[in-house]
């Protein structure tokens, strides 16, 4: 089905809900005009839903192929893609330096969002791109930027990202990938790595991996890894390509979903290893890869946003049109169209309201990230960089949950027919269910919320967010407004349980770290559940102060969430903290 970018939707989310339009007005975006959103957002769309949207089933049907250790993409995808970078897409929020646009990343995110949603596959490649750009840029020599950066920029290039190992998953410290010194200052590489995104492909004349290995003389652990840069092709004093590097894909996985997205298995070393160039420190590789790692992981929450956002319009669409039973109290003659049965609605609702929350989650991470990087006050910089922290592996880990729970009922609102290949509401599904595991599965996220980021800085983050939600709260209580329904009362409720789960595994971490474990995934759901709905309610009376606004579906939007969603709060608090004993003594059953 045809795809339309929902822009009234995200303009509202990220210039309300994300806070873009407070932060430029506050002067922590410089000279950014904020009024340049809109236009660029709909040529986003427009070339989302043109170019993109009908590829997206081809790249399901037809695949990559590995032939004599190439991989070649789907028909219509490398034209797409050279289209694609050609109207400067890649560069919306590359450096200016080198050739970007320097737009913020909130602006990127939206676009990424829009990429993902109309054909996922095809906006993985470019996300992995903006990570390497951001490492390069970040931690690469000033000859390594001169040679790479302009071309990853444009998009001419793209970039990898090479971490994992058959042993060594998410444990990157156990990784074998071998560099040794040469004396040209560069380094050899020999090894292998599998799950390699785009690893290969044939939409640009290069690519440049970013390959983490362990030198003769390393640490063991984490602490003895490096970050290396190798080309596909290596690069003349010129700029021209030259001769073959020792890298190439020795194979590709047969994957649920996701056909159309090349995932390599990456070998290194056949010849006498791949010429590589150190990104950092020597040993500090992990440091540079997070500043990947962490770019990605608001990237794929965005892939969950658009996904889920795809798959409720083709329900929408497939509910406007099916026509099966009679509606309650019908005098008409045939059969309804099945939105207007209440589950049907129910489920709809569901739907968009949750790729509501999950969107604005991960906009204001990029708020965040962007304030944090761009504002004039260094306090205000650490603050964003601290809130940026913790909101990003909800953003990861909470969004693309939603993604695949959305997916799932966009099946189901099809029926039978959504089972069905041909009708597209099964690809979604399939496409959904990596977003939940790549990049940091949604587990180590919710590990990753509570041991570090949920601590940090004495937990003044996480306080200083429920105080602003709290604000948001009290506005929804004063309006007054019976459209909200019980929206503030259950708000209320999701907040104290936030709260006092918040203030539970802060000591639990500390005395009993194995009883905060157990309920770290709770703990993320329960967070990312109570702080959507309290941002789509500010959503809702930011829409209500518009006189142009359509304020009544958001209130709607809002309540539904909240009413359905953010409800379940006190439930989690008590999975959080009544859950431990039973799943530190799993043994006793898992194990007999």
């Amino acid at each position: 089905m045809t795809y339309r970018a929902p822009i009234n939707d995200i303009l509202l989310a990220l210039n309300h809900g994300a806070g873009l339009k407070a932060a430029v007005q506050a002067g922590h975006y410089g000279d950014f005009d904020g009024d340049i959103t809109a236009a660029v957002l709909e040529e986003a769309g427009k070339f989302a839903g043109d170019v993109l949207a009908p590829l997206n089933r081809v790249g399901d049907e037809h695949g990559i192929k590995l032939e004599g250790n190439k991989v070649t993409t789907a028909p219509g995808w490398p034209d797409a893609y050279q289209r694609w970078a050609a109207a400067g897409w890649n560069a919306v929020s590359g450096p200016e330096a080198f050739g970007g646009q320097g737009l913020p990343l909130a602006i990127n995110a939206a676009c990424t969002e829009i990429w993902s949603a109309s054909n996922i596959a095809f906006g993985l490649c470019p996300l992995l791109t903006l990570s390497a750009i951001e490492a390069l840029d970040a931690h690469g020599s000033e000859e390594l930027k001169r040679i790479y950066l302009e071309k990853l920029v444009s998009g001419e290039w793209t970039g990898t990202m090479q971490l994992t190992e058959s042993q060594a998953g998410s444990d990157v410290g156990a990784l074998r990938t071998r560099a040794e010194r040469a004396p040209d200052g560069s380094y050899r590489i020999k090894g292998t790595k599998i799950f390699i995104t785009y690893g290969d492909h044939d939409m640009t004349d290069n690519i440049v991996h970013f390959v983490l290995a362990r030198l003769p003389d390393a640490p063991a652990g984490t602490k003895g890894i490096s970050l290396f840069l190798i080309p596909k092709f290596l690069v003349n004093a010129d700029g021209s390509l030259g001769a073959p590097n020792d890298i190439y894909p020795s194979g590709v996985e047969h994957k649920l979903g996701m056909h159309a997205s090349p995932t390599c298995t990456m070998t290194m070393g056949d010849s006498g290893g791949a010429i590589g160039y150190l990104i950092g420190e020597e040993n500090r590789g992990m440091l540079c890869m997070f500043t990947m790692m962490n770019q990605a992981r608001l990237g794929v929450g965005l892939e969950g946003v658009g996904i889920a956002d795809r798959a409720y319009q083709q329900a929408l669409a497939y509910a406007q049109e099916r026509r099966q039973g009679r509606a309650a109290g019908s005098n008409g003659e045939g059969m309804d169209a099945i939105i207007v049965h209440p589950d049907v609605k129910r489920m709809l609702l569901q739907m968009r309201s949750m790729t509501a929350a999950a969107r604005t989650i991960c906009y204001a991470t990029a708020v965040a990230l962007d304030i944090s990087v761009r504002a004039k006050d260094a306090k205000v910089r650490a603050d964003a960089a601290a809130r940026g922290a913790l909101l990003t592996p909800i953003a990861k880990a909470f969004s693309t949950d939603i993604g695949n729970e959305v997916a799932y009922l966009g099946v189901q609102v099809h029926g039978g027919m959504g089972f069905i290949e041909e009708t597209g509401a099964a690809q979604h599904y399939r496409d959904a269910r990596i977003t939940s595991i790549y990049e940091g599965t949604n587990g180590i996220q919710s590990i990753d919320l509570v041991t570090r980021k949920l601590g940090a800085n004495g937990g003044a983050s996480v306080w200083a967010l429920l105080d602003e939600l709290n604000g948001i709260v009290k506005q929804v209580e004063a309006s007054n407004d019976p459209a909200f329904g019980t929206t503030g009362a259950k708000l209320r409720d999701a907040l104290g349980s936030l709260e006092r789960s918040s203030k539970w595994l802060l000591e639990k971490v500390a005395s009993a770290p194995n009883d905060a474990l157990a309920g770290a995934t709770p703990y993320l759901r329960l967070f990312g559940s109570t702080l959507g709905g309290c941002m789509l309610a500010g959503e809702a009376l930011a829409a209500k102060s518009d006189a142009g606004g359509d304020a009544q579906r958001y209130v709607t939007l809002a309540r539904f969430f909240a009413e359905n969603i953010s409800v379940q709060a006190t439930s989690l608090e008590k999975t959080v903290i009544d859950s431990a004993d039973a799943v530190n003594g799993a043994d006793a059953v898992l194990l007999a």
